[in-house]
Order: C-alpha cells, then structure tokens, then sequence
C-alpha cells in the first residue's frame, strides 16, 4: 500500500461570513490540517504577523512570481493581489498532509484545474440582513466598500452548487461543528484508512490491494 497523499480543502466565503474565525477553530481542533499562507500585496493589519497570517510582498514581486510560475492560483480581489504556493503546496500534500486553502471563489476555479479531487466547502451566512450586519459592525469599512462586499456576496452565493459541502454561519458553535466533521469524516473513508493503518492491517494478516 502506497504512502497516503494529502487532500486538499478549499474554503471560501463572502466577506463577513465568519470564515477566518471558523478556520481558526478548525485549525486548533484538528492538528493534521494545515493552513496555506498566501502571498499578497496588500498591507498588513495591526497585529499580522509575516509568514505566519500572510507573506506580505511588493506588487513588482507578486508580479515576477507569476512570470515564473510560482503560483498555483492568483487573484486580483480590490486592488491587491493574493496566490498560493505550488511548490509548497506539492510538498506537503506529499508527506501525506491535509492542506486548507483560505481563499476566494476566482482561486477556487484555478485550483479545481489542476486539483479536481479537491473538497469545495462554502461558508454561507444565514441571510444577507445578517451578513450586512456583520460587516457595518465592523466599523472599519466605508459605505462603498459595504455595498460593494455586498453586491459580491450575491454573487458568490450564486455559484454555491458549485461546491461539495455548505456550512450555515447561524450559530458559531454549530457552524464550527460541521466544519469540524467534514475533515473528519473524510479522513475516515476507507482508502484513507488503508493507507495509513497498512503497517497495522498487515500486523493482523490481511492483504490490502
């Protein structure tokens, strides 16, 4: 039995969903996911921590990474640029890692190219009352940005059928339940199994194909 390969998960969401929260409740509840740190061009924000939230580079650089190569998925999103390492990207799923890629539906569509086996999860919000509501409380965007976030969260949800699970943003706790679930029961189905117990399946006499 060959050496598991990771799987990778792509979560997106429109701004205001609560997304980066339930990630970071994932990430501290399942140990063998890891999140990828994208590159991007935008400022960091009070308290983000290079190569840890983001890596935080020039315009003129993102732009070279792209001539080379180095992205597995880039975009534009208002005016600055995010992507994501392909050659980090390989490696881990390699060592047989799960990868969680935070990013927004333009990346999802690039990623699925090449990676069609990847989980598609969609946090929705419960309505988009709620969801405007969320984004005037944060009180750090002005009246334009709002009805911008909005019109593209419209427009995100529109293209929900395109991905394998949804999560309802109502009540954190159960949203991040769900989400929680979703990983592992993935990591349950049996050809993941095999894979990882075929020392101890082989221990108890049984021929894995």
């Amino acid at each position: 039995m060959s050496k598991a390969v990771g799987n990778i998960y792509i979560v997106v969401a429109p701004s205001g969903a609560g997304k980066t929260s339930l990630v970071t409740a994932l990430l501290q509840a399942e140990s063998t996911v890891e999140l990828s740190v994208s590159y991007t061009t935008r400022p960091a924000r009070t308290g983000e921590v290079d190569g840890k939230h983001y890596h935080f580079i020039g315009q003129e650089e993102f732009k070279a990474m792209i001539d080379r190569g180095d992205f597995l998925e880039y975009a534009e999103v208002y005016g600055n640029y995010y992507g994501t390492s392909v050659r980090w990207l390989q490696s881990r799923l390699a060592e047989g890692r799960d990868i969680l890629l935070e990013i927004d539906w333009q990346g999802a569509d690039q990623v699925r190219k090449v990676f069609p086996d990847a989980v598609g999860i969609f946090i929705l919000p419960p309505s988009i009352e709620e969801l405007e509501r969320r984004l005037r409380g944060r009180g750090t965007d002005t009246e334009e940005v709002i009805l911008r976030r909005l019109a593209s969260a419209r427009s995100e949800i529109d293209r929900i059928g395109e991905y394998d699970y949804i999560v309802v943003n109502d009540d954190f706790e159960r949203a991040r339940v769900d989400l929680i679930s979703i990983f592992r029961a993935r990591r349950l189905r049996a050809v993941v199994q095999q894979a990882r117990l075929a020392s101890q399946l082989g221990r108890m006499g049984t021929r894995q194909g």
